[in-house]
């Protein structure tokens, strides 16, 4: 994630004077000097290209390889993480992860709805049922340990930190300190929350999503160029936004932020389920969206997005950026002029992040943000995966193999055992696992040469899968709508029959798309 969390926890006052200080220098030259990786290496491997000179993934003979193999081989290092000396797994309490100790800060601000989010995407696709157990663990922790107390102006919100790192409880924000939280990440908690529910079948996961869909709904405001429809920082207690003083003494107000297709992708699930108070859903839903176009969509004012910024340094981000527009080519109903929307938004941040370091090897990476303009292991593979899908939506391919070769360049920052650094930096377990996995199981979804040649795999459904087991001689799974179309690279054999639908196969690109009529389907050879 973001620049400032880079380094090891300072007191406020000493954050923000580092903050200008590196403001006053070139980032990238900056870090350029701490970088001991060798000329004709990238993060932990050397450069692989092939015969033609053409840049290529570190591991396997291409992408359909390398990709599968780094997203394996990236769970299998989370899932086994020590756990800390409270006995909680150290990927529930800490942003970074270290060989040989404890690292001294809290968690991710959107560590876990990250994690959730790529792990749904995971299960799909392996059928592993650890992924699944994870998820729940991993919520069902958050949950009992993190949330804002019903009945404070800000309740049933989750903390997105723990001040104090191993008491096991979230209570505050990593800047503006105990008590403060943010609206923003909520709203993408609760969204994997809706997921979760549809998965499991449990009422505890939904009944909390529309906890925080209440109080988001009931707190939403038109907003305008400079507040956003809800603050980025807020005291849960008192509704007081953080405020900062530079080092001029002007005060800057954690007002803005644009990170809301968490927030309208739990409305409208929630809407859909008809689950809590859905009039006043659809009014936010229709006061954020009317914000975005007024306000970011013409201005592109991107952010801000990460814990570690301080309130006083405010700093235009990728993730914000780009996640806006895959929400848009993801509904074409969001606007009549969704694919130049999600086009412009593309074209922005290509050209404010765009790194040059790795033009010698013909691919061109992704910076974070503007206050960090080091490229980023998450940041590089999610360009590229919204690059595929506007590829796919629109029809416009023209950065296709641009994106490819950006994803080829994010799997060097994934080491042989699964740890993954973000490039002269850190073990992000944000950057480098939550805010990474999915990127590259959207690319499959969008390019499916992209996904292995000789297994089989879920690669996208309109419903939520339930579970799925990969059999020899049939796929068998089951999910929470009987109707949806159902996406699948079947590369280890052809299917003869579907059970529970009608199959569409190209046996050239080795796809079936299956146009399901019940909740469980039997795919068989």
């Amino acid at each position: 994630m973001p620049a400032l969390k880079r380094f090891a926890p300072l007191a406020a006052a000493a954050a923000v004077a580092l903050f200008l200080l590196l403001s006053s220098v070139s980032n990238a030259h900056a870090q350029a000097r701490r970088d001991n990786t060798p000329p004709n290496w990238i993060g932990y491997h050397e450069v692989k290209v092939d015969a033609g000179g053409r840049f290529l993934p570190w591991f396997g003979s291409g992408p359909s390889q390398a990709y599968d193999h780094v997203v394996r081989i990236l769970f299998d290092f989370w899932v086994k993480m020590r756990k800390c000396p409270n006995g909680v797994p150290y990927y529930l309490q800490h942003q970074v992860w270290k060989a040989d100790a404890d690292d001294s800060r809290g968690l991710g601000g959107d560590q876990i709805p990250m994690a959730l989010s790529s792990w749904y995407l995971l299960y799909g696709y392996l059928g592993d049922p650890a992924v699944k157990s994870n998820m729940t663990l991993m919520a069902d922790y958050w949950l009992a340990h993190g949330m804002s107390q019903s009945g404070l102006l800000w309740g049933d919100l989750p903390y997105p930190y723990n001040l104090d790192i191993h008491s096991g409880v979230y209570d505050g924000d990593m800047r503006a300190g105990k008590g403060f939280l943010q609206p923003d990440k909520a709203g993408s908690f609760g969204a994997e929350l809706v997921v979760l529910y549809k998965m499991t079948g449990a009422r505890k996961y939904l009944d909390a999503a529309v906890g925080i869909a209440n109080a988001l709904a009931a707190r939403v405001k038109p907003g305008d160029g400079d507040n956003s429809p809800w603050p980025f920082r807020v005291n849960a207690e008192t509704g007081v936004v953080h405020e900062q003083k530079d080092r001029a003494g002007k005060v800057f107000t954690a007002s803005y932020t644009t990170n809301y297709t968490g927030a309208l992708r739990m409305f409208t699930d929630l809407i859909a389920l008809k689950q809590g108070n859905v009039r006043a859903y659809a009014e936010a839903s229709k006061t954020v969206s009317q914000w975005l176009k007024a306000y970011p969509l013409k201005t592109n004012k991107w952010g801000p997005f990460f814990e570690d910024i301080p309130t006083s340094a405010y700093s235009d981000t990728e993730i914000n950026a780009d996640t806006m527009a895959a929400y848009i080519l993801n509904h074409p109903d969001w606007d009549p002029a969704w694919k130049q929307q999600a086009k412009s938004i593309l074209e922005w941040s290509y050209t404010t992040f765009a790194n040059q370091e790795y033009v010698k090897w013909g691919v061109i990476p992704i910076n974070e943000q503007t206050v960090y303009k080091v490229p980023g292991n998450s940041h590089t593979s999610r360009h590229a995966s919204v690059e595929l899908l506007y590829c796919e939506k629109a029809g416009d391919c023209a950065t296709k193999e641009d994106a490819i070769r950006r994803l080829n360049w994010a799997t060097y920052t994934a080491d042989t055992d699964g740890k993954n650094r973000y490039i002269r930096d850190e073990n992000w377990l944000t950057d480098g696992y939550g805010d990474y996995v999915r990127h590259y199981l959207r690319a499959m979804a969008s390019a499916p040469e992209l996904a292995p040649e000789e297994q089989n795999h879920l690669l996208r459904t309109s419903s939520v899968v339930q579970s799925i087991d990969y059999g020899d001689a049939a796929v068998r799974y089951t999910k929470y709508d009987a109707v949806s179309t159902d996406e699948f690279k079947m590369g280890a054999w052809k299917p003869k029959s579907v059970r529970g639908g009608k199959m569409e196969w190209n046996a050239a690109t080795r796809m079936l798309r299956v146009h399901s009529k019940a909740k469980t389907i039997v795919v068989e050879r």
